[in-house]
């Protein structure tokens, strides 16, 4: 979502794009679109292959996924750039390669094939910074070099940034397999080396969200908020029809519900999430992905569907960015992915937060703990987060006012930076000068 709405703002700038996918993704992604054609002149979606076969699960086979991933792509991708290059249309030469940092080996490319590169990096700014210092968390003996976890303990990795539990380093966070543990932990310990191959790096934060964070990468410039907008990257058809039933409800009413595209949750826990949203008593507007719920559908509390009905809309996608601006959502009941995290952000939101794997984890702990604009959910001995805490959470945050005014706050900040002579247009105009090809 970011990589593509930043596309957008270099078309806007007069640049042409090559929107670079796997197989797969560009498939869901191709199918989902609402605005087909629309801007095929100035970007162009193009698939590569994976490695992994047609019929092969990328959620099951993820380790093996990201074990050839970084054999195959390279290949691929230098055989496209060659390929348009070598067309007889000047205007369609590849002038720069922009590629998420978790595709480490796009810089090889770029350095091999003598093409600058920047890195846009699509999380926090402190994620950033624990990847660049796993190599002194190794000597110091946090972790081993296989990225196992030596001692439970806080971290400081700089004096100005609030230490940060080892329980949280995002490779530890993925559920308990050791190998897709590995796996991730592999491809982190790249990205020190892309890094120093890129020519420029951006992401999609601002400065005064992460001020620590960009005090220990000094050349990662921020360009954020990003605002995600429906124009071409979605993986499900979005139901806009929402909108017209969020025009009818009061304002800042609304709870929104939404984890992404990734979290998968048992029938059990799911059941208790309706049934704490019945509680509230809110207003609420729920996505319901079709693999919610374990890849089955259809599966609320007996009666739950009926009885909600006059306050509650369910739909399998929303069109977050709009939602998120309506003036009738009062909160974002979230996973905290990076890119939820900044919508919310950016609409001055307060947060519950329900983190589900990885670095979401982490921005969790920032938007309740150093931001301070939401709060987060206990499970009880049996791991399960339960209705009553759902709805006492739900109400506690709706009536807490300090939170309120500093969500609007922050928002002001993020608005400030984007607009004309801010910090992160600024650093876009920089980066745009740069790459122009004169």
């Amino acid at each position: 979502m970011p990589l593509i709405e930043f596309s957008h703002k270099l078309v806007d700038r007069g640049f042409k794009i090559t929107f670079v996918n796997t197989e797969v993704i560009h498939e869901r992604v191709v199918a989902a679109l609402s605005n087909k054609g629309q801007y095929e002149e100035f970007i162009n979606l193009v698939p590569i292959p994976d490695g992994l076969g047609a019929e092969e699960d990328r959620h099951f086979e993820i380790v093996k996924l990201l074990e050839i991933m970084g054999k195959v792509m390279p290949g691929h991708l230098e055989n496209l750039i060659q390929k348009i290059n070598e067309s007889n249309n000047d205007d369609d030469r590849i002038t720069c390669i922009i590629s998420d940092l978790h595709m480490p080996w796009a810089f090889e490319v770029a350095k091999k094939m003598s093409i600058p590169s920047a890195a846009f990096w699509p999380a926090s700014a402190v994620l950033l910074a624990l990847y660049l210092h796993i190599p002194k968390l190794i000597d110091d003996g946090i972790i081993t070099a296989d990225g196992d976890l030596i001692k439970n303990q806080m971290v400081l990795l700089s004096p100005t940034m609030p230490a940060m539990s080892t329980a949280e380093f995002s490779w530890l966070c993925l559920g308990q397999t050791v190998a897709l543990q590995k796996a991730v932990f592999n491809l982190m310990f790249q990205i020190p080396r892309a890094v120093k191959l890129a020519d420029f790096h951006i992401c999609n934060s601002f400065s005064e969200l992460e001020p620590s964070g960009f005090s220990l990468i000094p050349n990662l410039k921020p360009i954020g908020p990003l605002f995600a907008s429906s124009r071409l990257a979605h993986f499900w058809p979005e139901d806009s029809s929402c909108l017209s039933w969020l025009d009818q409800q009061p304002a800042r009413s609304v709870i929104y519900v939404a984890f992404g595209s990734i979290t998968v949750m048992d029938k059990q826990q799911f059941d208790e999430l309706a049934l704490g949203l019945e509680l509230c008593g809110q207003p609420f507007l729920w996505v319901v992905r079709p693999d919610l719920v374990n890849g089955v559908t259809g599966t609320y509390p007996d009666g739950f569907e009926a009885r909600v009905a006059a306050r509650g809309r369910l739909v399998g996608w929303a069109p977050q960015r709009e939602v998120l601006a309506h003036p009738s959502v009062a909160c974002f009941f979230s996973h905290c992915g990076w890119n939820s995290t900044m919508e919310g952000v950016s609409n001055g939101l307060p947060f519950l937060c329900w983190p589900y794997f990885a670095d979401q984890i982490l921005n969790k702990s920032y938007i309740c703990d150093v931001w301070k604009i939401g709060l987060g959910l206990d499970p009880d001995e049996n791991g399960l987060i339960s209705k009553e805490e759902i709805k006492s959470k739900l109400t506690g945050l709706l009536g807490d006012e300090g939170i309120k005014g500093r969500t609007l706050k922050l928002k002001e900040t993020g608005m400030n930076n984007v607009n004309i002579g801010g910090a992160s247009s600024l650093n876009f105009e920089d980066f745009v000068q740069a790459i122009q090809v004169k």
